[in-house]
């Protein structure tokens, strides 16, 4: 059974930065990050296949969140830089058949708050 619980959520002022963490028990074949503005539908942000270095990004946040994972903490991570606030949402991390849209994912963490001022 799998369990997936988030942290580092927060308030920042536009320009600042966040490290969200996703903490994992069970098997996993990918984790996905996922966000949910109030009154908008969940989408995809982030994704990677354990074990693969490199990750899969929507086009709004591509060169400014980097998803990683620490293998030995069954942690995965999702480095958010250049906050704008527009990327003020409620993340979830998922893990699922496959992680790149909700439609694929099972199992849902409970979600951190993520709110960016201008």
């Amino acid at each position: 059974q799998v369990h997936l619980a988030e942290s580092g959520g927060g308030s920042v002022q536009a320009g600042g930065s966040l490290r969200l963490s996703c903490a994992v028990s069970g098997y996993t074949y990918c984790i996905g990050w996922f966000r949910q503005a109030p009154g908008k539908e969940r989408e995809a942000v982030a994704s990677i296949v354990r074990g693969r270095a490199s990750g899969n990004y929507v086009h709004s946040v591509k060169g400014r969140f980097t998803i990683s994972e620490d293998s030995a903490k069954n942690t995965v991570f999702l480095q958010m830089n250049s906050l704008k606030p527009e990327d003020t949402a409620m993340y979830y991390c998922g893990s699922g058949i496959a992680c790149t849209k909700p439609m694929n994912v099972r199992d849902w963490g409970r979600g951190t708050q993520v709110t960016v001022s201008s």
